[in-house]
């Protein structure tokens, strides 16, 4: 059963977004394999980040010795013999622990070289929270930048802070940055809202190569029948982030016959 929105579905980012992420990746490598073949090959790749913060999951933290509480009284012959150790009753504490982030993206390589010709991102809600998770994407988005390769980066999310670009980028729900090793600092924008198509982007690949066409609504389409989203997904839930009150009506008025 395909999506009832004619473009990417709001409510896939408040209840499936990280296996959304890793199928939607997955639909794209095999879109491109065919077209860039036998000069190039896209490879699977992840970061791993470690971070901590409030969302870090919590463990009951057990000491390793039992320690009775209430009035027990002193300890079975001890009487007040100076020199005794007092016993002492230990205030618990919890111990932050790191979260580890998996992120999976894709690199097209030559073939010959192995050399990394495009990177393709698309963007978690890690990547957009303020604090770490953004500072460490944008450090890993500037040491690309850095490099030869291209950069295409898919921000599907209407959640979170938005890439930095020096022009304040026009309002859209959704966006595809496509950066061009020999054009920077000037960088492809292609924005599009809830009510669009997802459109057809250009992957570059290496100079003396003509671009790649993705089409990223065959490629939310796939995914969305291989995922089973028309019954995974809880159309009766409230959509997250939540939406201004027309754009709600509307969305609702797509699902009202949604199972």
């Amino acid at each position: 059963m395909p999506s009832p929105f004619p473009g990417m579905d709001p409510f896939i980012e408040g209840q499936s977004w990280q296996d959304f992420h890793t199928t939607f990746l997955t639909v794209i490598r095999e879109m491109l394999t065919p077209r860039v073949r036998p000069r190039y090959i896209v490879k699977v790749q992840q970061h791993v980040y470690l971070a901590y913060g409030e969302k870090s999951p919590d463990r009951a933290i057990e000491p390793d010795l039992s320690v009775l509480r209430g009035d027990q009284g002193p300890p079975a012959g001890s009487g007040n013999l100076e020199g005794t150790t007092a016993t002492m009753m230990p205030a618990i504490h919890t111990v932050p622990l790191p979260r580890r982030y998996r992120q999976t993206f894709l690199t097209i390589r030559s073939r010959e070289s192995q050399e990394v010709v495009t990177v393709l991102e698309l963007l978690s809600p890690w990547n957009k929270e303020a604090g770490k998770g953004r500072s460490k994407y944008l450090a890993k988005r500037a040491k690309v930048l850095l490099t030869p390769a291209n950069l295409v980066e898919l921000d599907l999310l209407r959640g979170g802070r938005r890439l930095p670009t020096r022009e304040p980028l026009e309002p859209a729900d959704f966006y595809a940055f496509v950066c061009r090793k020999e054009e920077l600092p000037q960088v492809e924008v292609y924005r599009w809202t809830l009510r669009d198509r997802l459109p057809t982007i250009p992957v570059p690949l290496a100079n003396d190569d003509p671009d790649v066409p993705l089409d990223l609504q065959q490629a939310f389409t796939t995914t969305y029948d291989r995922a089973g989203y028309d019954y995974a997904l809880d159309y009766r839930l409230p959509v997250e982030p939540p939406l201004e009150a027309a754009l709600s009506d509307w969305v609702r008025s797509l699902v009202k016959s949604t199972p």
